[in-house]
């Protein structure tokens, strides 16, 4: 293939009207040597999976052109250092296709070798069978659950605009990447696609950039079993800028359609690029290429109708060796450049670069801690969300690193006091904090996910506890991803009242603590709310969901913002109790008030210590000896929380929970309603010292528990 086209010059440029787009471009011509590049990603892809006996050769064949393009004339990074902040970022949607992006990572320059390679889809490799960010240098997030990557990547362009808009001075771009995108059909009919999309649209996030792979092929067969729809059209009316290219091996047409979506910069960009899956093999244009390996023949049959040695595997010529160091040498010319630029950038701003630097380490300013506020218990009742709300409007006037939104609840998610003082995040305000996310709750989770993916911010998003059901699939992303992320997760029980059942979460508390590497933490008052921000935003490498009330609840005398950090811990003290409770959120309260009833004569002057849970995987963490000071041997233990009771039976010998959906009504009569009142844990609480007669009862926090699984 010996066209002529213009390639990409790479290099800084202003926001947003960027001048890597708008530079001159040096003629280049594509050549045979080209395609054998082109050819090779591809055996080195069906080499991986066919060595697996796993995973999906299908779209790598028909996406190895386009990708070849972007790592050789258009993206900007540096494979000796793949954490570079100021490089474009590269997204796999389908993830699935990643033996692709192996590949190219391979050719690179980032590390991997052959025998990383080999190791396809195996137990302990650096390429497993889906991009996973923590594992491989050059991958930036977690894919395969469709749809998930290109809405992350909607949330990269997000921070790239809003970072530049922060840092970037006149002669100093220090903030101008590109976002790149592959993604496939499957990506586009997933929902949060279409939430994120939207919201790209509307942003004007122009330097965000899909290839689609527009191959018409899903694990069912042709789309046109279920999916006909015009997506040139749908994304026009997103607000997006939309180009086609017939065939996804002319290297010049996607050359020339690439700077094309360069040139427009005020609006995302989506190239429909027409290819085949399986190019070239047996199976060309069949779902049977899809997820499973070709099979020894039709890999030997492919390379040799493409010039290969069939007997060899993930061989790769001196010629494509050659040319992949120039592409690498071009690569990391890039970083030095902008090293320099960043150098005489310190000079001139210092306090700018300084702050720079400590963003994109990750590091919070120092004396966040200090601006947490304490209360006592005479200070009026508050509903925990607006007491979080209190935090987020300190912490915002110190904080310059924390963004975030709501879906559409910024008045009941206590987040309007941040709004006022970060100021919206629009087109035309992107120094805005803000995010206006709409009713996406999907969308905002993994739009957040990609602003942390990207670095140099520590995001929140915002919604009902309940809604967190909406975005499960991206919540599951951000744990595995290891992602920061604050959830803040109001109307947190049955007794939000009104709304009845259908926003009542009587699962959902059980359902985010079950996820690994997932903090939940459901505060009981001003303290512990405090408390909650300090575990949150102390981490680097866990998300946090915030459970808060929207009724309010009191001020515990022997509550801490510290005492929170332990997960667990004494509220009210008895030395010698003959029952303990243990609670939640607003039901600590009520077992404060229980455990006060339970002394006096009439219930049996029963001793009661009462402890209050706010996270328990932050207690689960703690050394057995300080288990055992907060739940002393041989005492009957209750638990209380308006939810579902899975889970506390690790630390209780009996719960009064939720085992049944919630219903419509005032809050308080829903709390009579399901037993949530002093009456009922007292009487509860004295059948279970009843229960023991006086005796001994078991030990639970010394069982042997679950076993913990080890690290492949």
């Amino acid at each position: 293939m010996s066209k002529t086209t213009k390639r990409a010059a790479n290099g800084s440029g202003a926001h947003p009207a960027s001048k890597r787009a708008k530079s001159a471009a040096a003629e280049a011509e594509f050549d045979a040597l080209d395609t054998r590049c082109v050819n090779t990603i591809r055996t080195l892809s069906i080499d991986m999976v066919q060595a697996a006996n796993s995973g999906h050769p299908g779209a790598p064949l028909g996406c190895a052109p386009f990708a070849y393009l972007l790592w050789k004339d258009f993206m900007r990074y540096s494979p000796s250092h793949p954490h570079w902040t100021a490089r474009d970022r590269f997204v796999l949607s389908n993830g699935h296709a990643c033996a692709l992006q192996y590949a190219m990572l391979f050719l690179s320059g980032y590390g991997l070798t052959v025998d990383d390679l080999k190791g396809f889809r195996q137990v302990g490799s650096v390429t497993p069978g889906h991009p996973e960010n923590h594992l491989t240098p050059g991958v930036e997030v977690c894919t395969g659950p469709l749809g998930q990557g290109i809405s992350q990547a909607v949330g990269m362009a997000v921070a790239e605009r809003h970072l530049a808009s922060v840092f970037n001075k006149p002669g100093f771009d220090i903030v101008d990447n590109y976002t790149w995108v592959i993604c496939g059909d499957g990506c586009l009919q997933e929902g949060v696609s279409s939430e994120a999309s939207s919201l790209a649209g509307h942003l004007g996030l122009g330097k965000l950039i899909v290839l689609y792979d527009d191959n018409a092929i899903t694990i069912d067969g042709d789309t046109s079993l279920s999916f006909t729809e015009d997506v040139g059209m749908r994304y026009t009316a997103y607000g997006w800028h939309v180009q086609s290219v017939s065939d996804g091996n002319d290297l010049a047409a996607l050359h020339a359609a690439i700077e094309a979506a360069k040139a427009v910069d005020d609006k995302p960009s989506i190239i429909k690029i027409k290819t085949r899956i399986g190019f070239g093999s047996a199976l060309e244009g069949s779902e049977k290429s899809h997820g499973s390996p070709l099979g020894v023949e039709n890999v030997a049959a492919w390379k040799s109708k493409f010039g290969f040695n069939p007997d060899q595997h993930f061989a790769v010529e001196s010629e494509v060796e050659d040319r992949f160091a120039s592409v690498r040498a071009r690569a990391e010319a890039t970083r030095t450049e902008w090293s320099a630029l960043f150098e005489r950038y310190t000079k001139e701003h210092p306090e700018l670069a300084a702050e720079y630097n400590r963003r994109m380490a990750g590091q919070l300013k120092p004396g966040w801690q200090s601006i947490l506020p304490t209360y006592k218990p005479g200070d009026p009742k508050t509903a925990t969300r607006k007491l979080s709300g209190v935090c987020l409007s300190k912490l915002a006037s110190h904080m310059a690193d924390l963004v975030g939104g709501s879906a559409d609840l910024t008045p009941s998610n206590g987040t309007a006091d941040f709004q006022k003082i970060g100021g919206d995040f629009q087109k035309s305000t992107p120094m805005g904090r803000y995010l206006r996310f709409g009713v996406r709750e999907h969308g905002m989770t993994t739009v957040c996910n990609g602003i942390a993916a990207y670095g140099g911010i520590r995001p929140f998003c915002a919604t009902f506890l309940n809604f967190i059901g909406y975005a499960l699939g991206a919540v599951r992303v951000t744990a595995l991803s290891k992602f920061p992320l604050l959830f803040i997760a109001t109307h947190d029980s049955i007794l939000l009242g009104e709304d009845g059942p259908t926003h009542q979460p009587v699962e959902m508390l059980e359902t985010c603590r079950s996820m690994p590497n997932m903090q939940v933490i459901r505060p009981a008052d001003g303290n512990e709310v405090s408390g909650a921000y300090m575990a949150a935003l102390s981490t680097t490498t866990t998300p946090t969901v915030l459970a808060l009330t929207r009724q309010g609840v009191p001020h515990l005398a022997g509550s801490s913002p510290e005492a929170v950090l332990k997960g667990g811990y004494v509220v009210v003290a008895e030395d010698d109790p003959q029952v303990i409770l243990v609670g939640s959120g607003s039901e600590v309260s009520l077992c404060v008030e229980a455990a006060e009833a339970m002394r006096e004569a009439a219930n049996g002057g029963l001793r009661v210590r009462v402890v209050s849970m706010p996270c328990t995987s932050l207690f689960d963490a703690q050394p057995l000896e300080y288990k055992l000071s907060v739940f002393k041997e041989g005492v009957p233990i209750m638990a209380v929380e308006a939810a579902g009771p899975h889970g506390w039976a690790k630390y209780s010998h009996s719960q009064l929970c939720m085992t049944r959906w919630g219903a419509s009504g005032k809050g308080a009569d829903c709390a009579t309603a399901f037993g949530f009142t002093v009456d009922n844990v007292v009487n509860h609480a004295k059948k279970l010292h009843e229960f023991y007669g006086g005796g001994e009862a078991p030990c639970l926090v010394k069982m042997p528990g679950a076993i913990p699984t080890p690290d492949p």
